[in-house]
C-alpha cells in the first residue's frame, strides 16, 4: 500500500508568492538595493542562525518570546529576529578591519514568532541601512538617511509621500522639564489621538497619574503644527528650561535644515511631534515614512538615531544612525490595498520554436542571443505549433522567433509580435537590434 500523501502547503506567517508576484517583489527589491548603493552603502551578509548569547544579550522581555531558539549538539541557537543586533555583533568583531564612519546596507530575512494574524509575517524581508561612527557621528549624517528613504520611494513610485521626523531628546527633556516619571504611558496615550481624540488623551493621561497642568502642557506641545520653521519657532517660544530638551531642538532645527540640501522638498518632509518610536532603543532623530493617500498602511519605512550600537559586544563606544524598510508586509499591504500590481508572467524577451529538425541550430541562436544580454527561452518539448504558441501567449512573452528549414537556409530568422500578431524575417544581426529595441 502507498504511503499517504501529505498534503502540500507552508506555515501561517510565510510569504509565498507566485512567479508573477515574486517579479514585482524582486524589481522593489532591486530598486531598494540601487538606491543604498547609490549613496555608498556597502553590502553585509549576515548568518541567518546566530548564537543565543548574541541575540540575547540585552536580556529576555518581548524579544526572547518571539524569538525562534533551539538546540543542536551543544550548540544553543537562535534565528536572527532583526538585522540591527547581527549588526552590532559585525561591527565589534571585525572592528579593526573596518572604516569608519562604517556605512553598511543588508537586505535579508529575519523570523520572529508572532501571535498569527493577517498582515503580520513570521519570516520577513528588512532592508536596513545603517551609519556607524568610531567615537562619535556627525549630526548631519541624520539629514543624509531622510534623502535616502525620498530617493528609495520616488524611484519606488507607490505615490505622495512624507517622512515624519522628530527628535527623542526634545521629548524627554519636555518630560524631564514636567517631572514626568511614566514617558511611555505618556506616549502610548499621545500615540492614540487620532483614534481617540484630544478628550480621550487627557482622560488616559490623568489616569495615569498625570496632573492637570502637564496635560494641559502636552496637549499644547502635540498640538503644535504648521510648516516646519513654524513648529520650530512654537518650540523655542515655550522657554523650556532644560539643557536636553534645547539640545535635541538644537539637533532638530540643524537636520530639518540641511535635509534641504540633500533634495528633499518642503512637501515631503515634515516635523511631527508625535513621532516617538523605539523608546529603549533611539536617542536622538526618529523617523516614519508614510504614504499620503493610504495613511491606514502606516509607516512604510523608520528608523533613527542611537548612542552605542554595539555596547553588549565590545568597549568601544559606536553611534549610529538608520532606517528599516519592512520589504514582505510592505509588499503585502500594498498588493491587499491595490497600490501595485503584478504585471508580468516572464523575464523573457523571446520564445524561440525550432521547428522540423532545428533544435540544434535553435539552441545556438539562443546562445547568441544571450550573449548579447536578450533575455531568451527555447521551447524544447516536442507538440503542436499550436501548444507552443499558447505557452508563449500564457506566459506573455512578447515575441516569438520561428526557426525552420528556410530560415537556415537563409542564415535568417523569423520574428513574430505577439500582441500584433506580425511577423517578419530578419537577417541574425538584424534581429538582435530589432530585439534589443
Amino acid at each position: 500500500m502507498d504511503k499517504e500523501r501529505v498534503k502540500p502547503s507552508i506555515l501561517p506567517g510565510f510569504m509565498e508568492l507566485l512567479p508573477s508576484d515574486q517579479i514585482l517583489f524582486n524589481e522593489m527589491l532591486d530598486i531598494i538595493r540601487k538606491n543604498y548603493e547609490k549613496f555608498g552603502f556597502l553590502p553585509i551578509n549576515t548568518p541567518i542562525i546566530e548564537k543565543s548569547e548574541i541575540l540575547l544579550a540585552k536580556g529576555g522581555g518581548e524579544t526572547e518570546k518571539q524569538i525562534y531558539r533551539f538546540e543542536k549538539g551543544s550548540n544553543d541557537l537562535s534565528l536572527r529576529f532583526d538585522l540591527t543586533v547581527p549588526l552590532a555583533r559585525y561591527v565589534a568583531q571585525y572592528f579593526p578591519e573596518l572604516n569608519f564612519p562604517f556605512k553598511r546596507y543588508q537586505i535579508g530575512k529575519v523570523y520572529r514568532g508572532e501571535r498569527n494574524q493577517r498582515g503580520r509575517f513570521r519570516e520577513f524581508y528588512q532592508c536596513d541601512i545603517d551609519i556607524v561612527g568610531n567615537g562619535k557621528l556627525d549630526i548631519i549624517n541624520d539629514a543624509e538617511i531622510p534623502s535616502i528613504m525620498y530617493s528609495t520611494f520616488k524611484d519606488l513610485d507607490f505615490g505622495d509621500f512624507t517622512i515624519k521626523i522628530n527628535n527623542r531628546k526634545i521629548l524627554n527633556g519636555f518630560f524631564e522639564w514636567l517631572n514626568i516619571e511614566d514617558r511611555t504611558g505618556v506616549l502610548r496615550a499621545i500615540d492614540k489621538i487620532e483614534k481617540i481624540g484630544t478628550g480621550g488623551v487627557k482622560k488616559e493621561l490623568s489616569e495615569i497619574g498625570i496632573n492637570m497642568e502637564a496635560i494641559d502642557k502636552i496637549i499644547e506641545f502635540i498640538q503644535i503644527e504648521g510648516k516646519n520653521g513654524d513648529i520650530l519657532h512654537s518650540l523655542r517660544d515655550m522657554n523650556i528650561d532644560n539643557e536636553e530638551f534645547q539640545l535635541g531642538l538644537e539637533e532638530l532645527s540643524l537636520v530639518a535644515d540641511y535635509v534641504k540640501y540633500f533634495g528633499v522638498p518642503d512637501e515631503n518632509m515634515a516635523i511631527d511631534l508625535t513621532i516617538a518610536r523605539g523608546l529603549d532603543y533611539y536617542t536622538g532623530t526618529v523617523y516614519e515614512t508614510f504614504l499620503d493617500n493610504h495613511p491606514d498602511i502606516g509607516s512604510i519605512c523608520s528608523g533613527g538615531r542611537y548612542d552605542n550600537l554595539s555596547k553588549y559586544y565590545t568597549k568601544q563606544n559606536l553611534p549610529g544612525v538608520g532606517m528599516s524598510i519592512g520589504l514582505t508586509r510592505l509588499f503585502y499591504q500594498l498588493k491587499e490595498a491595490k497600490i501595485i500590481e503584478s504585471k508580468k508572467e516572464s523575464l523573457v524577451k523571446a520564445l524561440i520554436i525550432p521547428m522540423g529538425d532545428c533544435l540544434k541550430e535553435g539552441i545556438a541562436i539562443a546562445n547568441k542571443l544571450r550573449d548579447e544580454g536578450i533575455n531568451i527561452q527555447v521551447y524544447l518539448e516536442e507538440s503542436k505549433m499550436g501548444k507552443k504558441f499558447n505557452y508563449a501567449d500564457k506566459l506573455e512573452i512578447p515575441y516569438v522567433i520561428i526557426l525552420g528549414p528556410d530560415e537556415l537556409k537563409d542564415e535568417k530568422i523569423t520574428i513574430k509580435n505577439m500582441k500584433s500578431g506580425e511577423q517578419k524575417m530578419f537577417e541574425i544581426e538584424e534581429g538582435i537590434s530589432f530585439l534589443k529595441r
